[in-house]
């Protein structure tokens, strides 16, 4: 009995034995004949890893011109631990670096990693790449690996489209999508854009043999994922217009910004002395760069979105506005352009008085405006000033002051429109009235804004009473922004909007008008002048306009920094810039030359 017992045992061990080892032999054969992920797996040390970067997307502009494409360009990546019977001499021969700059480099690789690849030299052009190529096999544990970098043909629009960089350790740890070595937008357009922009990334698994040579891909490409392309962006951007404002702007510091009042699309972008954005491309821009940054003019700075600015004469329309409004003034209401009593605000023209609202503008007198604002802080339906100051206030916010709109450009400022606690805090609460703060009836004092709400405020006055948001891509690929949606609505009545676009247009065609002199008798305009003190003593000189006032196409702001009077500088580019967009051509060539050959940089 016991006998049979252990047979029995036998033959169950025996038989286990037989399962296990017959799955083994299963496991086995799928592993190495059927599933190949183990042998890719295995085969690290003989197959290459590359990474497919896409091209970013394309940047047309509004008329389908190219602002910017890419070219194809180089990095020789390295893996320090396959690096054998290295030639140095040859390599640093064919890379024109010192054998100084090779340890380095090689020294940051292995500080990276041993065994992953990295960068050794980036952005080799293709007749470099050329003879690297034909030697390549001799340098055992490098590599090439192809990208794009971006192309500006026309030029232009530095500030405006922006330029990208490597990602740095606190962007990879924020977005995993990034590894070291890739490129990233920086400023402009190609910040707001990134995703839509940059592509997904692709992989290509190539054999190697063991001397560095690429003998194909592996598994027939079974495992490689394609690169694919960013999406093209279309821009309202006129190119034609931003390169003939950046011409004018030449030897000049301050700000252009065109905008198409009915969408709210930026038609020309400007920041002067500007740089040529192709020398923040390529191995050369590291030195390009901290030269830019070192320059006393300032080129990096975007003045259209960062300058915040006095805006002088051409705050005084939003203090009509809000007058008009709170029904303190009429269309008919005349002020005398010496003041009440020893006014402190006086008059810098000669001009007949008392004067309406629409004389007033056309003239741009002091007194009136700050007689309007006066009237404004002692309105007896409120108790307090700091009541009456705040209506002002939230009006001029409606109309996009003292704060961002919102655009689809990084680093937008929201100038300065203090609020009354800050009054409060200087002076004192119930300490500070309409004299206290008379300078901002006249666009002076605490009040900044910056090109971009100048060139929106005259959309808003052109529209009589809404703006859509500026901005500058109108679609990414087919898809269409949604800023041409985002109505903004002023909170003044559009009729009070008809009196202030009057007394704007009488700025070209009156008589006494101060732009009378730019006027272009085929086209009605509107703008106003403005001549702003800076902290420096000088004067800044502003304009904003827009035209046809009937159907409005293009709204404008000009700021030409510490340049004198508005009249002198900004209006003449304003109406040139109006004269280019509407007609194409520009036949006032006095003017334009003028404009075009002054040096104003030594003020």
């Amino acid at each position: 009995m016991a006998s049979r017992i252990y047979a029995d045992r036998k033959i169950v061990i025996i038989s286990t034995f037989l399962v296990i080892g017959f799955i083994y032999i299963v496991r086995l054969f799928y592993i190495q004949v059927i599933d190949k992920s183990y042998t890719l797996s295995a085969n690290n040390n003989v197959l290459r890893y590359v990474t497919q970067f896409p091209a970013r997307g394309l940047i047309y502009d509004r008329n389908g011109k190219l602002l910017l494409y890419n070219e194809a360009v180089y990095d020789l990546m390295v893996i320090p631990r396959q690096v054998k019977d290295l030639d140095t001499a040859e390599l640093c021969r064919l890379l024109e670096i010192t054998p100084e700059g090779f340890n380095e480099r090689m020294k940051r690789a292995r500080d990276y990693s041993p065994i992953l690849a990295s960068a050794f030299e980036k952005q080799i052009s293709k007749e470099t790449y050329g003879y690297i190529e034909e030697k390549l096999y001799r340098f055992r544990g490098f590599f090439v690996q192809p990208r794009t970098l971006r192309k500006y043909p026309m030029s232009i629009g530095a500030h405006l489209l922006g330029y990208i960089g490597e990602v740095t350790p606190a962007q990879i740890e924020k977005n995993p999508y990034y590894k070291q070595g890739d490129y990233i937008g920086i400023s402009g357009i190609e910040r707001a854009y990134e995703k839509q922009l940059r592509g997904i990334k692709g992989l290509k698994i190539r054999m190697v043999d063991v001397m560095n040579r690429d003998v194909g891909s592996f598994e027939n490409g079974r495992y490689d994922t394609a690169a694919v392309m960013g999406g093209d962006l279309y821009t309202g951007i006129d190119a034609e217009l931003q390169q003939y404002g950046e011409k004018l702007m030449n030897n000049k510091r301050g700000s252009i910004v065109a905008i198409d009042p009915k969408t709210g699309e930026i038609l020309c972008f400007l920041s002067s002395p500007g740089y040529d954005p192709n020398l923040l491309v390529g191995r050369v821009r590291s030195k390009n760069f901290g030269e830019l940054n070192q320059d006393p003019v300032k080129p990096l700075l975007n003045r259209a979105i960062m300058g915040q600015y006095p805006p002088g004469s051409t705050l005084k329309m939003a203090n009509d506005l809000v007058g008009l409004q709170m029904g303190v003034i009429t269309k008919d209401t005349r002020f005398s352009c010496q003041g009440p009593g020893s006014s402190p605000i006086k008059c810098t023209h000669n001009h007949v008085s008392p004067l309406d609202v629409y004389m007033a503008i056309q003239q741009s007198c002091n007194p009136f405006h700050w007689q309007v604002f006066r009237a404004i802080l002692n309105d007896p339906n409120y108790a307090t000033v700091k009541e009456r100051y705040d209506v002002w206030r939230n009006h001029l916010m409606s109309m996009g002051f003292g704060r961002t709109l919102n655009t689809d450009l990084a680093f937008e400022l929201k100038g300065n429109l203090p609020s009354s606690d800050v009054f409060d805090k200087i002076y004192g609460k119930g300490h500070w009235n309409a004299m206290t703060v008379r300078s901002l009836s006249i666009g002076q004092g605490e009040v900044l804004t910056t090109p971009l709400q100048l060139v929106n405020y005259a959309a808003m006055v052109a529209n009589r009473g809404y703006f859509y948001p500026p901005h500058v891509v109108r679609s990414v690929g087919t898809e269409k922004t949604k800023f041409a949606s985002q109505k903004n609505v002023a909170t003044i009545n559009p009729e009070y909007l008809d009196v202030i676009v009057q007394g704007m247009t009488e700025v070209f065609s009156g008589a006494h008008g101060t732009a009378r002199a730019y006027k272009i008798d085929s086209l009605t305009m509107a703008g106003k002048t403005g001549t702003a003190q800076t902290s420096s003593g000088k004067d800044n000189s502003n304009f904003i306009a827009f035209a046809p006032v009937e159907n409005p196409q293009i709204a404008i702001c000009v700021i030409v920094e510490e340049a004198g009077f508005g009249a002198t500088w900004a209006a003449p580019i304003a109406s040139l810039m109006i004269e280019k967009y509407i007609f194409r051509t520009v036949k006032r060539k006095e003017i334009e030359d003028r404009m075009i050959n002054a040096n104003l940089l030594n003020n």
